[in-house]
């Protein structure tokens, strides 16, 4: 299981970056993590060192994917109270992708009354490809979430989207590329051929920073 996962980074092919604590969401910025059709629920992994170094985290969940239960058994196995976890932990869930925009567009002024450090959104774009939306009407939904992101820069909050968008077919399969480039991280999940454990493989920046990870 990934959450148990001991990760040792190695040096990048290209250009030296600083090195990335294992399962550490960047401190500013937008990451986009990708890959595995779990992606979405994978985020949770990441919120153990970001809780106990204090931080809180802003989660707009569009694949309703938030685990409680999950949540409780994190902090169990670090001897912290899963209240102390939930104190510190804010969720908005969206089940269309004009209630995800939404949400994202309201950001500033959700971390006016919760000071997070950073925020989590899952199902971007994925929410945008449901097929009872028109293309327009999703298309035009799509570049108002990409604005409401690019809005958030000045503020002091890193940023991680997790999407299963590459699992899916046709054309508005095109919106995964477009919020890319917005991103200053990318990130690819993927599960290695000769042991079945999960990788992290980063692929932004120009460079190829590969973690790794070890059950």
């Amino acid at each position: 299981m990934a959450s148990d996962s001991i990760l040792s980074v190695m040096t990048p092919l290209a250009s030296p970056a600083p090195p990335r604590k294992p399962w550490a969401l960047p401190p500013a910025g937008l990451a986009v993590f990708y890959g595995r059709p779990e992606t979405p629920r994978l985020f949770h992994y990441f919120l153990p060192r970001l809780l106990a170094e204090g931080k809180q985290v802003l989660c707009l969940d569009g694949a309703n994917r938030f685990d409680p239960l999950l949540i409780a058994r994190l902090a169990r196995q670090r001897g912290i109270a899963a209240a102390e976890f939930n104190r510190r932990i804010r969720v908005a869930r969206a089940f269309t992708c004009f209630q995800l925009t939404e949400l994202l567009v309201r950001v500033p002024r959700f971390v006016e009354k919760f000071a997070a450090d950073a925020l989590i959104v899952t199902a971007l774009p994925d929410l945008y490809f449901d097929e009872d939306v028109r293309d327009r009407d999703a298309a035009v939904a799509f570049r108002h979430a990409l604005d409401a992101l690019r809005a958030l820069a000045p503020l002091p909050l890193g940023i991680a989207v997790f999407t299963d968008a590459t699992s899916f077919q046709g054309s508005r399969r095109a919106m995964f590329p477009q919020l890319v480039a917005q991103a200053t991280e990318l990130w690819r999940f993927a599960l290695d051929r000769e042991d079945g454990k999960l990788r992290l493989i980063g692929e932004g920046g120009g460079g190829r920073l590969q973690v790794t990870g070890c059950r």
